[in-house]
């Protein structure tokens, strides 16, 4: 056969294309990682990652089989596959995970450095994608877990993953559980594309599904979330604002807030949509860690006590089943300082929010409320196609009577639990500039003896096309409103 000069040269490039290809994948077996969680892979797993980035990037291939690691610390343009059947765990021993040096970028939860199984700061182009499993491992995370001691978020126990001040990440696939805290933590994060993931987790305090903190231009779609405490959280515990946020198309159980803006809110909330979603009760049957209640608390909560700016809010299409509270609104002002030096927070603003399209049914009696602070209303917010079906039933005695005792709670942890069942079942709107509800189905399983809807302090009150159990003369109650409309 003969092979002219422009045939070898097409074989030779071929060939290079093909070994480059091949030399970007980097599988941990070739680097000393063993199946077999009585060891360690941990510098195995490391040399691979250094490896790949050496070669300008690729892949880190996890095999089928067991393994199990401290920290791993990936590296620009490397992205770790889990291959079907490969279940990464972390160490349950501390001494694993060590202490990450104080990033650049400071947050209200910085303990002074910081503990992940999977860590990366300041790296750009970096993915864990595959079929394959995350286990943290996260009830064997603690000494205190033993002891039934309450601990807080600060303490060490280590995130499945936690990516600072990084760009261009990639989560694809892959399925993550038990955490020994926050399951996933993205703080101070640029261009985050996040698709089809499972996340399972109830092993430890603190166990929320994923936080946004401080990102820009993020996308988390087609997941399933099913989590001990919040379960999608987006949080600004530093000078970084949440903005440009897409959540679309998951299905979210927790046992504390499913979906939720806050509470830290130092950096504000700018052009958030949370839409096509469906939050429903967990199917976590055993017995919790540190006895969370088995309930879902509240559906969708949007959430700024820490001074910040909350502007540009829309949430839509989602499907809540059995919450205490389907929906939270709340403009606090806790104040909390995002680190020791910084001034305390001023009053915050919440501002152009829409809610529309939400069933929710079989929901407790806590009420959904809408309320700022005196000196503090939020402005601009319209709710439409609301549907609600509650439990009802409460007698008298089993509820705040009276609007004027349900304290205004200015410094508190904003959640429903410190109100407890409100005087009306429907929505309590307090310190609110400018609202509008319009085709609101308001309805309750047993007989309710409270109002459908509560005003105080509110102006620019606008209700359209409202159908609520109880006479239609009882159904609005208000105080000290201004410029009321009852179409």
């Amino acid at each position: 056969m003969v092979i002219n000069k422009f045939t070898f040269i097409l074989f030779a490039v071929a060939s290079l294309c093909l070994n480059q290809s091949i030399a970007q994948n980097f599988n941990i077996l070739n680097f000393g990682a063993v199946s077999d969680t009585s060891k360690l892979s941990t510098v195995a797993i490391n040399k691979a990652v250094n490896a790949c980035f050496k070669k300008g990037g690729g892949r880190v291939i996890i095999p089928s089989g067991n393994y199990k690691s401290g920290t791993i610390t990936l590296m620009d343009n490397v992205e770790i596959y889990l291959e079907r059947g490969a279940t990464l765990y972390a160490s349950t021993n501390h001494q694993d995970f060590p202490r990450q040096k104080q990033p650049l970028y400071r947050s209200q939860k910085d303990p002074g450095g910081w503990y992940s199984l999977i860590y990366a700061e300041g790296a750009k182009n970096i993915g864990i994608t595959g079929f394959g499993t995350i286990d943290g491992q996260g009830a064997k995370q603690h000494p205190a877990v033993k002891k039934g001691t309450v601990i807080d978020d600060q303490d060490g126990r280590p995130r499945n993953i936690l990516f600072i001040s990084c760009q261009k990440i990639s989560i694809n696939d892959i399925a993550m559980q038990s955490s020994g805290m926050w399951n996933q933590h993205y703080l101070d994060c640029e261009d985050i594309m996040i698709n089809n993931i499972r996340v399972y987790n109830h092993s430890n305090k603190n166990n929320d599904g994923i936080d946004f903190d401080g990102c820009r231009r993020a996308v988390l779609s087609n997941s399933i979330f099913d989590s001990d405490d919040d379960g999608i959280t987006l949080k600004s515990t530093g000078a970084a604002p949440c903005e440009n946020i897409i959540i679309s198309n998951c299905i979210v159980s927790s046992f504390c807030v499913a979906i939720k803006c806050g509470t830290e809110s130092t950096g504000g909330f700018k052009n958030i949509l949370i839409t096509n979603c469906v939050i429903k009760p967990s199917i976590c049957l055993t017995e919790p860690v540190f006895k969370t209640p088995r309930i879902g608390e509240t559906g969708i909560a949007l959430e700024l006590v820490d001074g910040g700016v909350m502007d540009g809010v829309t949430v839509s299409n989602i499907v809540i089943q059995g919450t205490e509270c389907p929906i939270f609104v709340r403009l606090g002002n806790r104040a909390r300082k995002h680190t020791a030096e910084a001034p305390e927070p001023a009053l915050g603003k919440m501002r152009n929010i829409l809610i529309s399209d939400i069933t929710a049914y079989n929901t407790g009696n806590y009420s959904s409320s809408i309320t700022g602070v005196p000196g503090a209303s939020i402005e601009n917010i319209t709710l439409n196609n609301i549907h609600f079906v509650n439990r009802g039933g409460l007698k008298s005695g089993e509820f705040t009577s009276d609007f004027i005792k349900v304290a205004e709670r200015v410094k508190d942890y904003p959640n429903p639990t410190g109100w407890g069942n409100l005087p009306s079942f429907g929505f309590f709107i307090r310190h609110v500039n400018e609202i509008t509800l319009s085709n609101i189905t308001l309805r309750s399983l047993e007989k309710e003896i409270r109002v459908p809807v509560l005003a105080d302090d509110v102006n620019n009150l606008i209700i359209s096309n409202m159908l609520a159990d109880g006479a239609i003369e009882k159904q609005v109650q208000l105080n000290k409103v201004g410029t009321y409309k009852r179409l």
